[in-house]
């Protein structure tokens, strides 16, 4: 997977590509599709969610430009499998989840492989955290309506990234990151919708 879909698709990243490397992908998935853990592909894991294809997880990640010692907001844990990887390149995790079935079986599986630098909080991820906050870099694995949700950028530190799909009319969605007020557009993707507001 780190070569053919990752490393031979533009991900240069070492840190992103040795954490995926190291992180067990199928116990991430429900027990029916773990022989498809690795493909090239998302795969449903209940609630309507999916985990994203691996390459989506990485570029989202390396447009981070993690070195270590970063506290990170993911909204949208989703099986946990990103913020497992996320555990790998910065020194602590938040990671929230409305679906609270989601986030209870994200926070058993991230127990049970020892992955102790990650709190997983059932809640309204796009209003933020702000006992928690600020955060050096913000990750959202949904498609937010027009822009990242203001709240997130209020949590994230001055030159701090962060990285989530947008809706820009009609079916279309693109990636950005956001960094000290700018908006770099990154590549045309496919999310879940972000259910912002308790909406």
């Amino acid at each position: 997977m780190v070569e053919r879909q990752l490393r031979a698709r533009g991900i240069e990243d070492e840190r992103v590509l040795r954490a995926m490397e190291e992180v067990p992908r199928e116990r991430f998935v429900p027990a029916e599709e773990r022989s498809r853990a690795y493909r090239d592909g998302a795969l449903p894991i209940g609630e309507g969610q999916t985990i994203s294809q691996p390459w989506i997880v990485a570029r989202m990640l390396a447009l981070l430009a993690l070195e270590g010692p970063e506290r990170v907001l993911e909204v949208g844990t989703g099986s946990g499998y990103s913020a497992a990887v996320l555990s790998r390149c910065a020194s602590h995790v938040v990671t929230v989840e409305r679906h609270a079935m989601l986030a209870d079986r994200a926070r058993a599986t991230l127990a049970e492989l020892g992955y102790r630098n990650v709190e997983v909080r059932a809640a309204d991820g796009s209003i933020g955290q702000p006992d928690r906050a600020p955060f050096d870099a913000i990750v959202v694995t949904a498609a937010a309506a027009s822009a990242p949700p203001p709240a997130l950028l209020r949590e994230l530190v001055p030159g701090g990234a962060l990285v989530c799909p947008v809706k820009r009319g009609g079916d279309d969605e693109q990636l950005v990151r956001v960094r000290d007020g700018e908006t770099e557009a990154i590549a045309p993707v496919r999310f879940v919708p972000l259910v912002e507001d308790g909406s």
